[in-house]
Parts: C-alpha cells; sequence; structure tokens
C-alpha cells in the first residue's frame, strides 16, 4: 500500500501544478490583473489522532493537543489557488476509557504519545462560492482542499501502566500524507482574513501510534488563523467574477439606453438639418441656383444664368487673327528701314513710307502690335532706357497719326538690357540700336 502511495505521489503534484498552470493562463480581465494573488496564514488549533470518515481507531481515548501551523499560498483564479502548508504539535492517546462498543482495548500498547516534528503538504484549494453573488467582493466564502505531502514524526508508547518509551529506536519517521479538507473564510479587512478550517490526514503506514493493527493512521488538525493578502491591490480571491458580469451587464444597458438616446437625438437633429437643407436648396424657377441666393427669380426655362441666377450675358465670338507671311514681310521691312536722329527720338523721313504700310496694315486686319525699343552701350544706363522708350513711343505716334487704333499698340524700352550684336563693333552697335515690330 505504501509504495502505491509514494508512486501516485508525483502524478498528484504534477496534476495539481498542471492545473494550476492551467488556470493562471486563462485570459483575466483589466480590473482582476490589479489584484493580489499572493498571501501567508497563521493558525492555532487542536490536534487529534482520529479522523470521523471511516477507518479504525487504534486507541479508545483519543486526547486534543496543541498545533500550530503556516502557509503560503498563490491564487490564480478567484475560485482557485496552491498552498504549501506545514504543521507541528503532538499526538496523544490510551486505553483508559472503554469502547464505544463496550469492552476493552487487547492492545500491548496501552498509551501513546506522538510529537510530529514537521507536516509540509502541497494543497490544491478551490473556492465553493461566494456567499454574495452580487457583491464583486464578498465578506464569506467557503473552500475545500487536497493535496499530498510529507510527515516526519517520534513516537513514544507505553506498556500497561508503564513509563513512555522511545519507539523505534527514537528515530524520526518520515511517511507521505494526503490531506483532506474544509474550512471558512471571513474578511476582517481589506487585507487581512479570519480563516477557520479542519483538515483530515491520511498517513501512509501504520505507525503514528505506535500500535500496528493493519490499516492506515490518520490525524486530524482543527484550527483558526489569520491570513495576510501581500502585494497591492484587492485580494483575487475575494473577487466575485458573477457579480462583476452582473455589474458589466448593467453598465451595458445603462450605456446601451445612452446611446439609443444619443441615436434619438441624432436622428431628431438630422431631420431638422434635412428641413433647412430642402428650404435652402429649394429653387422656384428651375434656373440651378438656390431662392435665397437667386438675384434674379422667375428667369424662363432654358435661360443660361449666372452664378446670381440673372441672365449670364454671351460675349461675342472673337475673331480668330490669322497673321500671313505678307503680312511679317511688311513689319520686316518697316524695321529694316527705320531710322533715327543720331541720339534722338526722331524718325527721319525716309522710313514714313515702309511704316505707312505698317498702319495700313494696323487698320485693315485690326492687328495688335508690341513695339519694343533698344539701344547700344553707348552713354549711360538711364539714358539708354529713355532714348529707347522715347523711340518706341515715337513710332507709336507716327502709327496712331496715320490712323491706328492706339489701344492695339504697346511701346516698351528696354535699353541697352537685350542686345543682339556685340557692342565692341559699330555694326554690332549698330544692330544693337533698333525698334523691334511683334504683330498679334
Amino acid at each position: 500500500m505504501k509504495q502505491k502511495l509514494f508512486k501516485c505521489l508525483p502524478v498528484a503534484v504534477a496534476a495539481l501544478l498542471l492545473g494550476g498552470t492551467a488556470q493562471a493562463q486563462e485570459k483575466m480581465s483589466a480590473e482582476a490583473n490589479q489584484l493580489s494573488t499572493w498571501s501567508i496564514g497563521v493558525n492555532a488549533g487542536v490536534l487529534s489522532p482520529i479522523s470521523p470518515l471511516g477507518g479504525k481507531n487504534d486507541f479508545s481515548n483519543w486526547k486534543s493537543s496543541l498545533g500550530y501551523g503556516l502557509y503560503i499560498k498563490k491564487q490564480f483564479t478567484p475560485y482557485f489557488s496552491l498552498r504549501l502548508d506545514g504543521v507541528r504539535g503532538k499526538l496523544k492517546g490510551d486505553n483508559s476509557e472503554a469502547w464505544d462498543g463496550g469492552g476493552t482495548n487487547a492492545s500491548p500498547v496501552s498509551a501513546f504519545e506522538t510529537d510530529l516534528s514537521y507536516s509540509g503538504s502541497l494543497n490544491a484549494v478551490v473556492n465553493l462560492f461566494n456567499i454574495d453573488m452580487f457583491n464583486k467582493n464578498s465578506a464569506v466564502q467557503l473552500y475545500a482542499s487536497a493535496g499530498a505531502g510529507l510527515a516526519g514524526y517520534k513516537v513514544k508508547t507505553a506498556a500497561g501502566s508503564g513509563a513512555l518509551t522511545d519507539y523505534a529506536g527514537g528515530k524520526t519517521i518520515s511517511e507521505l500524507i494526503i490531506p483532506v479538507g474544509v474550512g471558512a473564510k471571513f474578511k476582517v479587512a481589506e487585507k487581512v482574513n479570519l480563516d477557520l478550517g479542519w483538515t483530515i490526514n491520511y498517513v501512509d503506514g501504520d505507525n503514528l501510534d505506535g500500535y500496528y493493527r493493519g490499516s492506515n493512521d490518520k490525524y486530524n488538525y482543527a484550527y483558526a488563523g489569520l491570513e495576510f493578502s501581500l502585494g497591492k491591490g484587492k485580494q483575487l480571491a475575494w473577487h466575485n467574477p458573477v457579480a462583476l458580469t452582473y455589474d458589466e451587464a448593467l453598465q451595458a444597458k445603462q450605456t446601451a439606453n445612452a446611446l439609443k438616446s444619443d441615436l434619438d437625438a441624432q436622428k431628431a437633429e438630422n431631420a431638422r438639418l434635412r428641413t433647412e437643407m430642402n428650404d435652402l436648396l429649394k429653387d422656384s424657377d428651375g434656373d440651378g441656383v438656390a431662392d435665397k441666393l437667386d438675384k434674379c427669380p422667375g428667369t424662363p426655362a432654358g435661360v443660361v444664368v449666372d452664378g446670381s441666377g440673372c441672365p449670364l450675358k454671351v460675349p461675342a465670338p472673337v475673331e480668330k487673327i490669322i497673321i500671313t507671311e505678307a503680312d511679317r514681310k511688311v513689319v520686316a521691312d518697316a524695321i529694316k528701314n527705320l531710322e533715327f536722329d543720331l541720339g534722338k527720338a526722331t524718325i527721319r523721313q525716309k522710313s514714313y513710307a515702309t511704316l505707312n504700310r505698317v498702319a495700313e496694315l494696323l487698320i485693315q486686319k485690326n492687328f495688335s502690335l508690341k513695339l519694343a525699343g533698344h539701344t547700344d552701350n553707348t552713354g549711360s544706363a538711364a539714358l539708354n532706357m529713355r532714348l529707347s522708350k522715347d523711340r518706341a513711343e515715337s513710332v507709336k505716334a507716327y502709327l496712331v497719326s496715320q490712323g491706328a487704333n492706339a489701344s492695339r499698340i504697346e511701346a516698351t524700352g528696354y535699353g541697352m538690357n537685350q542686345p543682339i550684336a556685340s557692342n565692341k563693333t559699330a555694326a554690332g552697335r549698330q544692330q544693337n540700336r533698333r525698334v523691334e515690330f511683334t504683330l498679334f
């Protein structure tokens, strides 16, 4: 039996660890991530060498002794945690009383005293439920636990009315234990809980009391203690997901009602805006301009209007101007034969004939003409700029005197800024002293 239990111990511990890991990997809400998950506890109570859940008792009179313990606990979810427990104390019993069914115990051992040097176990703790399902952080909860561990103890026994003597040579005996328990917790402060519990420990052996009867021994520990939460935040063990879900449902309903109110208000606003838009876009005469912007209401159908709703004045089509090679030759001859008095803007008489033909061309074909006066670099820039402008204006004045439209002639002077030949030679300077004619 002992070997079977030892073989099962690694499997049980591994199952507890895997279960805890799986629970730890569950996705928690943002609020749960801020909760405290570690705690420590201290307790004290009564140790007794019996079990009320079946099995045989080796002695007719069991005695209660002081026990004390501590634990450290990791809470993975509001309902599941792993707890590492340690307990110490003494176990006592004798045969000074008759059995419940009558008779006396024929055991050669009349009394025993066991010093529980250490008892350590890893337990899975399940919170059965939180009392108040509508409170996110309850104040009372019930739990159950089960696990596996190891106990070390020294036994003393007595025969008849003799004194207690060491059993097994006074050696410490180590045995596998299986603790199973229930309990209740009460929150007395935000970080402190009152812990009431009862654990039955099944021993993988029959020498806890120094008397072998062919069945495994057991002992129980009823205790009261305090549990202290570590870290920041509220305790995860008291966190009630049912209540949280309930609160979230209420909040979702309130949010939905608020959104519905906002939607209704938006619908009303849209209806108002639609009415205003219809009024704004109303076009009684159908000319494409809204009444509020139409400065000429009642425009007949089919009339093209401008942006203010008034009939659009269509400009007369612009006659396309075609400049022929003959026209360009008339202008070229005028440029070639154009001469001025030296250093002046006075046109010499020999240039009149070709200028007259340019004036006739402007009158007949309604051309426009640009006159650009230029000089060489002889003299100052200011003098040359004025001279070039005066010469261009002199040509314009002559053409206007011959009947050309003054509004179609533009005269500009550029001085010596746009030479077409080198000013270092007389021939070059002669070419730079010019008035250019451009028809358009």
